[in-house]
């Protein structure tokens, strides 16, 4: 341990040394995190729809069956109780709640206005904006729009802050491209240079050099993780509603996810330049493209819907959005949580078999 020990402090003293490699850990990700901060907006067309209607008259069902008829909405489900609604938006079984009040249409006739609010999960502003405005469109397309009042809330991000989006966006990309990119190109350029046989042929045992690598990254990706933590907090004022153990523990994850994925490229790239492309390019557009960070999944074509189910940053960041914006515990994450965990155990034993094929 000694030994090992020793080797993972040489690689934090080669990372200090070296700035360009500085740089790319913590320049390029706070540059991006304030770009994308200020300039990314974002854009939604499908969701989901809870209908609570409390009326269950002839205009209501008129109502229903227009938003049932729109291609911009799928209703989902009812709800008859108002202590139902926060759940349903927390567990994202729904976008929207639709709620019609008693006696609607009576409303309308005696009283002259008839009420219907709109509950929308604003955890994504943009999305929730969207949704509002052509929810209320189709209602106002009910006659007597006149007569019909719409009232809106925003759960999750009431001031409809696009910071809101977008800290828990960039989280899994910069952490997936840097854990990735740097583990794959810092084991590629050992082999590159040749020093990884003076390594192997050292007293320490394969694993323990694959350790000794990633280890550094490990510890200053966290760094990282905590450092746009803070700045979403602080600068942005993003909340972190859930627990921040949980939070904490499903970052580490994913940079674990990352650097084994690093550890699977530097296995089949030839050189530095084929690692940075890999896990450059390779990984960059889709995990911006098929992430659900910038375009709606539910917005895609069914066979990118499917492949993006392969995109480890598509649920890590469904976790960060439910646990910083919603509160939700384990109980409500326990699957995107078990995903990583799988995909994760499917890279790292990839890239051992690989690597130890290699040596032999």
């Amino acid at each position: 341990m000694k030994r090992f020990f020793a080797f993972v402090k040489k690689e934090f003293l080669h990372i200090f040394r070296d700035r360009r490699t500085l740089i790319i850990l913590f320049g390029i990700p706070i540059v991006q995190l304030l770009l994308f901060g200020y300039a990314l907006t974002n854009e939604v067309r499908n969701v989901k729809v809870v209908v609570a209607d409390y009326a269950h008259d002839e205009k209501s069902r008129e109502i229903i069956g227009r938003l049932q008829a729109s291609p911009w909405f799928q209703l989902v489900g009812t709800a008859d109780n108002p202590n139902q609604y926060e759940s349903i938006l927390r567990s994202g079984k729904a976008k929207e709640i639709v709620v019609i009040e008693h006696g609607f249409a009576q409303k309308l006739v005696h009283d002259g206005k008839g009420k219907i609010q709109l509950i929308a999960d604003a955890s994504e502003p943009n999305t929730a904006q969207l949704i509002i405005n052509y929810t209320t469109a189709i209602i106002n397309g009910a006659p007597p729009a006149s007569l019909i009042e719409v009232k809106t809330r925003m759960l999750y991000n009431e001031n409809m802050k696009e910071a809101y989006n977008f800290i828990p966006g960039l989280m899994a990309m910069i952490l997936m491209l840097i854990s990735a990119m740097m583990t794959a190109i810092t084991i590629t350029r050992e082999k590159e240079m040749g020093t990884m046989e003076i390594l192997l042929a050292s007293p320490l045992k394969p694993i323990q050099i694959i350790l000794g690598k990633v280890t550094p990254y490990m510890i200053l990706s966290l760094i990282n993780a905590i450092i746009i933590v803070g700045v979403g907090t602080n600068l942005f004022g993003v909340p972190i509603k859930g627990s921040l153990f949980l939070l904490m523990f499903e970052v580490m994850l994913f940079i674990f996810l990352a650097l084994s994925l690093g550890i699977l490229i530097s296995t089949v790239a030839t050189n530095q330049m084929a690692a940075m492309a890999i896990s450059g390019f390779g990984l960059m557009l889709p995990t911006i493209l098929l992430s659900g960070f910038i375009f709606p999944i539910k917005n895609m074509p069914i066979p990118l819907q499917i492949i993006s189910n392969l995109m480890p940053p598509r649920w890590f960041i469904e976790i960060n959005r439910m646990v910083m914006l919603k509160g939700a515990d384990i109980t409500l994450v326990w699957k995107q949580t078990l995903i990583l965990m799988v995909m994760s155990a499917v890279f790292i034993l990839i890239s051992m078999k690989k690597f130890k094929i290699r040596l032999e």
